[in-house]
């Protein structure tokens, strides 16, 4: 072979070589590009996952909030297999005192009524909120329950009221559920023209609190009570038969807020012997990651897991709990960089 044709196939050779050394590089580019320039509400993160996040994960969350949550760690958990997801349920306000008062270890609080997390969680513990997803109050029952074939939205309030019937509800002080019981009863005091009506339901059945409203189910369940004021989305969770009321009164509506701040309800504040004045609103449940988050990196991936559209966020809905993203945000600002695409500055989409 001559001098020429040596010379040619060795920089054809160096050609080759050169387009295999930079075209992985050129990728690599490309993928970053993509996952850091993406504006719009992911639907498909897990290219962008890392596979070295692992730890404890503890996640304090409302108890109308425990089935879904549950099904997202499972899928969670196949993206992230060496995170160990710890969650605990309980009412929201109780799940914010074991912060500021127990002083619990937490990386993410998850409140079935946002404001829990704006009047009692900031600016101390963390500095914003990430409003995701709605429901609706709604009354609960069984084939056992006491005129459970008479029962609607027009007669329910008569029918509560029997001697011979038995309801529950959620502590107020504890649990959004049960202050937000309080708010749909003063509601119907006003939308059935009836005075005294909150009275007479307030004084009944005071036995059959507790401290969050996933707890009565169990009452129900061995016909102890007969019904419920309870989230729309646990009575669809638990596959049991309830009532829907009127949006004048179940808090779902954001047409009516003006209506709903007409009545509000007391429960104990942040400091013992304080009182907090809840004005009646609709149905938003807040996240947040805490400022001293054990894992924070594990924390980051879940809320980003849980927030996506086609991931955590599809596993809400289908639980009965209208996702939200991306919801106005008054710590906008405050938000972490990457999850502020789960969120919006402006009230006005």
């Amino acid at each position: 072979m001559g001098d020429g044709k040596v010379l040619l196939l060795m920089k054809t050779e160096k050609k080759i070589l050169l387009v295999f050394l930079i075209f992985p590089v050129l990728l690599c580019c490309l993928f970053i590009s993509s996952c850091r320039n993406n504006k719009k509400i992911p639907t498909e993160i897990s290219s962008c996952s890392d596979s070295t996040i692992s730890g404890d994960l503890i996640i304090f969350h409302a108890g109308s909030l425990s089935i879904p949550f549950r099904k997202i760690k499972q899928q969670f958990n196949k993206e992230y297999p060496n995170v160990n997801v710890i969650m605990e349920a309980a009412g929201s306000v109780a799940c914010a005192r074991k912060i500021t008062d127990l002083n619990r270890a937490c990386d993410i609080i998850a409140s079935a009524d946002y404001k829990v997390i704006d009047k009692l969680l900031i600016p101390k513990y963390t500095g914003w909120n990430i409003k995701f997803v709605s429901n609706e109050m709604g009354i609960v029952f069984n084939d056992k329950s006491a005129y459970n074939n008479e029962i609607t939205k027009d007669n329910w309030v008569n029918i509560l009221l029997r001697n011979d019937v038995i309801f529950g509800r959620s502590n107020p002080n504890f649990d959004p559920c049960g202050y937000r019981a309080v708010l749909t009863i003063k509601l119907s005091e006003k939308y059935y023209k009836k005075p005294e009506l909150t009275n007479m339901f307030l004084r009944k059945d005071l036995n059959y609190i507790r401290p969050k409203e996933v707890d009565l189910l169990s009452l129900l369940e061995t016909n102890t009570i007969d019904y419920i004021f309870i989230y729309r989305s646990v009575a669809e969770q638990h596959r049991l038969k309830y009532l829907l009321l009127p949006d004048e009164i179940n808090l779902k509506n954001p047409e009516l807020a003006d209506l709903y701040s007409t009545v509000s309800v007391n429960v104990a504040g942040e400091n013992p012997g304080s009182v907090i004045t809840t004005k009646g609103e609709p149905i938003v449940y807040g996240i947040t990651i805490l400022k001293n988050a054990p894992n924070i990196k594990a924390a980051n991936a879940f809320l980003i897991y849980l927030l996506t559209e086609n991931k955590g966020m599809s596993i809400m809905q289908t639980n009965g709990q209208s996702s939200l993203i991306p919801a106005f945000s008054e710590t906008y600002d405050n938000i972490p960089e990457n999850l502020k695409q789960f969120s919006r500055k402006s009230l006005f989409k």
